[in-house]
């Protein structure tokens, strides 16, 4: 059985866990608030985006453009967003194993046809792990959500796609639903996937658009702007869900830190009155022994 003194001081550590995992709770509660109002102020934004898109492309049939032409893949980007930092539960571990999934599903084409573009030190790692170039450095970014960092990545995305360098992008995020819980999404970004859009889309409110300038002009335009919205909405997903991964797990550990500390309570009581019992029988038995 353990000493009181070792009870005591694993007691004294339990309580000094639970005061910082309650801290961070609280300081991931607080990042959680910020990025949730920020990704529920642009979802409406750019699902109206794709909706207007998504209309002005199913009724013209006719129209021809580069991000909705499928090809045969033959090289492939992959944009994965994780955190920089861990105590986050299974969060970072879900982007990885999904990430090693996509990539051994293309691994056929061989590792320099396989573009890897990491937002997030654990995913950066994890693709260092795997003997993997990183397509450059995008660590700020998923600490920082920035619609500029965002949008310089996307121009490069779609450069790429547009001179043929890529054939397919793929993102892999955390999709916010709430607090408790946040969905793994494994979703094409090029080429612009319009028949899935259709399907989301409420048919039964189609609107039918006068055009100025040009619908081809128009398109043009918008086509390129939806893309900086979707991979900003992925990226904002992901921020609030590393943040409410992070307060569940900081939650959790609190929880856990005083149920034990609860346990170690108990044991040290117990411990100190078979102490003071043994103390009392000892004094007891000296004293029988000196009258006898």
């Amino acid at each position: 059985m353990a000493s009181l003194k070792e009870i005591k001081d694993r007691l004294s550590s339990v309580r000094g866990t639970k005061k910082i995992t309650s801290a961070m709770k609280m300081i991931a509660s607080s990042k959680l608030h910020k990025a949730q109002n920020a990704i529920t102020n642009f979802l409406p934004y750019q699902e109206k985006l794709d909706t207007i898109l998504t209309n002005l492309l199913s009724a013209d049939t006719s129209y021809e453009s580069p991000f909705i032409q499928k090809r045969e893949t033959k090289r492939i980007a992959i944009v994965a967003f994780a955190s920089n930092s861990s105590l986050c539960g299974a969060y970072n571990a879900n982007v990885i194993k999904e990430f090693v999934h996509t990539y051994n599903k293309y691994e056929d084409l061989g590792k320099e046809n396989i573009l890897v573009y990491p937002v997030g030190k654990k995913i950066f790692d994890a693709a260092k792990k795997m003997n993997l170039k990183a397509e450059g450095d995008y660590r700020e970014m998923a600490d920082k959500p920035s619609y500029q960092a965002i949008q310089d990545l996307a121009k490069e995305l779609i450069a790429k796609y547009i001179s043929k360098e890529i054939d397919e992008v793929v993102l892999i995020y955390h999709h916010f639903v709430s607090t408790g819980t946040q969905v793994l999404k494994n979703v094409p970004f090029l080429p612009f996937d319009l028949e899935q859009k259709k399907e989301d889309s409420d048919e039964d409110n189609l609107v039918d658009y006068i055009f100025e300038p040009s619908k081809e002009e128009i398109l043009t335009e918008l086509i390129p702007t939806v893309l900086y919205s979707r991979l900003y909405a992925a990226l904002l997903d992901s921020n609030a869900s590393e943040h409410a991964a992070r307060t569940v797990a900081m939650q959790i550990a609190t929880d856990n830190a005083d149920e034990l500390a609860q346990e170690l309570t108990i044991q040290y009581n117990k411990s100190r009155q078979q102490a003071v019992t043994n103390q009392l029988l000892d004094i007891i038995g000296g004293a029988s022994a000196l009258q006898g």
